[in-house]
């Protein structure tokens, strides 16, 4: 089975209880960030986005970075010592940085995510990273983000 199909099935199972206007990618995006599943988060979203150019497509690219980021945290936070994924802290600051220039048109809020506190956290992690010399990984699986939607009650 192709990646693609991979991805459009374990959406569904993801999802199968969700009833939102929105794609099933983009709440599969938030349900396996919150799990701490940031590599399952960004193919996720990125399943949505490579489907063509769209008005949101920056958005998508955005949130991708920012889970690539925490790839990189998490990585880096389960064996520091390893001579990859001790230095993963350098690209993991670079797509918050990404991530967050993306997003910079869909402030404050878009598609029900409150996108300036999504962009303050990031800006956060930056600086602690940053004003620790690329010594300090800020995160820790029990202080996580989670990320909420802030969906219409019916």
């Amino acid at each position: 089975m192709k990646k693609n199909d991979r991805m459009a099935v374990f959406v569904q199972e993801l999802t199968a209880d969700q009833v939102s206007p929105y794609d099933p990618c983009y709440l599969g995006y938030f349900l396996c960030f919150n799990r701490g599943e940031y590599y399952e988060a960004h193919d996720v979203l990125e399943h949505l986005w490579l489907q063509g150019e769209t008005a949101d497509s920056n958005f998508y690219k955005g949130l991708i970075q920012i889970a690539g980021a925490y790839v990189h945290l998490k990585k880096q936070y389960l064996r520091p010592h390893h001579h990859k994924d001790g230095r993963r802290l350098y690209p993991a600051v670079r797509l918050f940085a990404l991530g967050r220039e993306n997003l910079r048109s869909y402030l404050p809020q878009h598609q029900e995510l409150d996108v300036a506190a999504l962009s303050e956290l990031c800006r956060k992690m930056m600086d602690q990273i940053e004003s620790s010399g690329f010594t300090q990984n800020p995160w820790r699986p029990e202080t996580a983000p989670q990320l909420a939607l802030r969906l219409p009650s019916s």
